[in-house]
């Protein structure tokens, strides 16, 4: 990890610091401590559930790919996926082509390009529910919470670009002639950025793209593992929710678990912005506004929400990285603040080549 990141995780740290300030430090200090342990206890178990969901997801589409590999295999890269969704704002995007080259550097049989598929894969099955429940709350919550116009027309163009990225991958991947302009395009811009011999690269790029889109109609073509991935995918959004509710009820605040699933829907959301790592701050500061909005105490919102962070983004976050060094320095060195996920994609992918 390099000093830009540990310099924006300081800077998140520091906002959410500021806003516990204004609420009153000592008063969430006050609601922390009539917490109840064992409901929090309860919540961390529901969260080290939903792991288990995560990796059983990706391993059932693993093996429609024909790529069998145990879950104690898996969730570890799982695990180490997360953690660097949350120390790179790439829309939460950063961890996805780790996860890809953790499993095809430890099945060197499987390729960079059909892990990757079903990885994407993965995400998009996850993506889905939330597009659905995004769209729903956000009708709902206009209509009962006083949104500026701005923070409005921010979440529905958000929205829009996630189906539109969704949609783009779907088509490329039953459309073999798009999948050729998608092809065709990247290497344009290649030839325009890249002045030496770009033939090698060209390769790479088609070989790529055709082994994700073999790859991907394996995993479309076959309905019965879609559907129990979809399944999975609405059940693992279900307890996110309920991880969260079980969090505001270990404070005692009586709370409509729809209003905590739409609060909590939001701030998801905001989260994929990227702006800092894991929507640090960000994410933080609007459960608390928007909670205290819902007729929960700023004190309790503040107690409650740092807690629930605590919970989903810190553990994985620690645990990940305390992985991560097993699989060896590369990736280490490749992970920065700056890195994309079409850079950190194109870094670990020549790492796999070399």
């Amino acid at each position: 990890m390099d000093r830009k990141t540990l310099l924006m995780l300081g800077i998140s740290v520091i906002i959410l610091l500021i806003m516990l300030y204004f609420v009153g430090i000592e008063q969430v200090i006050g609601a922390l401590k009539i917490a109840n342990l064992s409901i929090i206890a309860l919540a961390i178990v529901v969260q080290i559930f939903t792991y288990f969901l995560y990796t059983l997801r990706w391993q059932i589409l693993n093996k429609i790919a024909g790529m069998d590999v145990g879950i104690k295999k898996l969730l570890p890269m799982v695990l180490v996926g997360l953690a660097v969704n949350n120390i790179t704002p790439s829309g939460r995007g950063g961890g996805e082509p780790v996860r890809a080259y953790l499993l095809s550097k430890e099945k060197e049989e499987y390729s960079f390009d059909e892990t990757l598929a079903t990885v994407v894969a993965d995400r998009a099955l996850d993506t889905f529910p939330f597009v659905l429940l995004a769209a729903i709350t956000i009708a709902s919550m206009a209509m009962f919470f006083d949104f500026d116009l701005w923070l409005l027309i921010v979440m529905v163009l958000a929205v829009i670009a996630i189906v539109a990225i969704l949609i783009v991958l779907i088509y490329m991947c039953i459309n073999p002639n798009f999948g050729k302009r998608v092809d065709g395009w990247i290497i344009g811009l290649v030839r325009r950025f890249y002045k030496k011999d770009t033939e090698e690269l060209e390769n790479s790029i088609h070989e790529a793209i055709f082994g994700f889109q073999n790859t991907m109609k394996m995993v479309i073509s076959n309905k019965k593992g879609l559907a129990y991935s979809l399944t999975l995918s609405f059940v693992i959004w279900i307890f996110e929710i309920i991880r969260v509710y079980l969090v505001f009820l270990a404070f005692g605040a009586n709370v409509n678990l729809i209003i905590i699933g739409e609060v909590f829907i939001v701030a998801s959301l905001v989260g994929m912005i990227p702006l800092l790592p894991g929507g640090l701050g960000a994410v933080d500061g609007l459960m608390i506004v928007f909670y205290s909005a819902a007729g929960i105490s700023a004190s309790i919102s503040a107690a409650a929400t740092v807690i629930e962070r605590l919970i989903s983004f810190w553990m994985a976050t620690i645990v990940g990285m305390v992985i991560l060094p097993q699989y060896g320095s590369s990736i280490l060195d490749k992970i920065s603040f700056s890195s994309s996920p079409d850079e950190l994609e194109e870094s670990l992918e020549n790492d796999l080549d070399d």
